[in-house]
């Protein structure tokens, strides 16, 4: 059953990852002395420190605290310059920093909201029925035969009218990805398939295949339904993460919804 269940820089280099750093936040706490007489926020430098490494600021190796040193160093440099504040009274500037900070704060509000509206069991096995109720009752094992024109795949048919093995057939005439592997599509559900295809198959038995062309998107298919099966829902610890991932998003939605509707005065 499938669920609908998201080391040294050189001097070019540092150059490059200046122009695409972070506008960087300044505060009053205690500042850090770096080179070239730069002082920088130890808050800043762990933050920055750690959006570069992608892991927290005391696990960072010396050479890596050595390399944002030199990074934050030169960001300071030349924001500091008389040049800067000159630029920063641009309109655009202003946007982009405008952009930031809302962005930012919007980030720091919805980090804070899913903190506080986390899902709970109840919400979690809610939605696991619910998709569990909504998901087909079956499954289907299928090969295909995928052609270009309605005429080639009526050849197909008779050819299997007259004997012919199915696989071979894929194997030899099939434009699809599935046709080296004789046509072989596996297990899957219904909603996983364009419709036309997905309603070809239903309407099939075991063991058949379409007596007619079926026409997709992709071309003319010749199908052959070879099994199917109950379908049975995955269990719930091994979707938990997913179910708990999506009653966040629907309660943050909701929450989206709320504000557009009721704007702040």
């Amino acid at each position: 059953m499938t669920f609908s269940l998201c080391a040294g820089f050189s001097s070019a280099r540092r150059v490059a990852a200046v122009a695409g750093a972070i506008i960087v936040a300044m505060s009053s706490q205690t500042w850090a002395q770096a080179e070239g007489g730069v002082s920088i926020d130890p808050n800043v430098f762990d933050m920055y420190l750690e959006s570069r490494t992608q892991k927290p600021a005391d696990q960072a190796s010396p050479q890596e605290v050595a390399a944002v040193r030199d990074e934050l160093t030169d960001i300071y440099l030349l924001s500091e310059l008389p040049r800067a504040e000159e630029l920063k009274d641009s309109p655009r500037i202003q946007a982009q920093l405008e952009l930031q900070t809302r962005a930012l704060l919007a980030q720091a509000v919805a980090a804070d909201f899913l903190a506080e509206n986390q899902a709970t069991e109840e919400e979690m096995q809610a939605l696991y029925a619910e998709e569990a109720e909504r998901a087909p009752a079956a499954e289907f094992k299928a090969r295909h035969i995928l052609v270009e024109t309605q005429g080639e795949a009526t050849e197909v048919i008779a050819e299997l009218d007259g004997g012919a093995s199915f696989e071979e057939l894929a194997r030899t005439k099939s434009t699809g990805p599935s046709g080296p592997s004789g046509g072989d599509l596996g297990w899957f559900s219904p909603e996983t398939m364009v419709p036309e295809f997905s309603q070809a198959v239903m309407s099939l038995a075991d063991g058949e295949y379409t007596e007619a062309p079926v026409q997709t998107q992709f071309g003319w298919h010749v199908i052959l339904r070879e099994d199917s099966r109950e379908a049975t829902a995955p269990p719930y610890d091994s979707v938990r993460d997913a179910l708990k991932q999506q009653v966040e998003s629907q309660k943050f939605q909701a929450y989206l919804l709320s504000l557009r509707e009721s704007p702040a005065e």
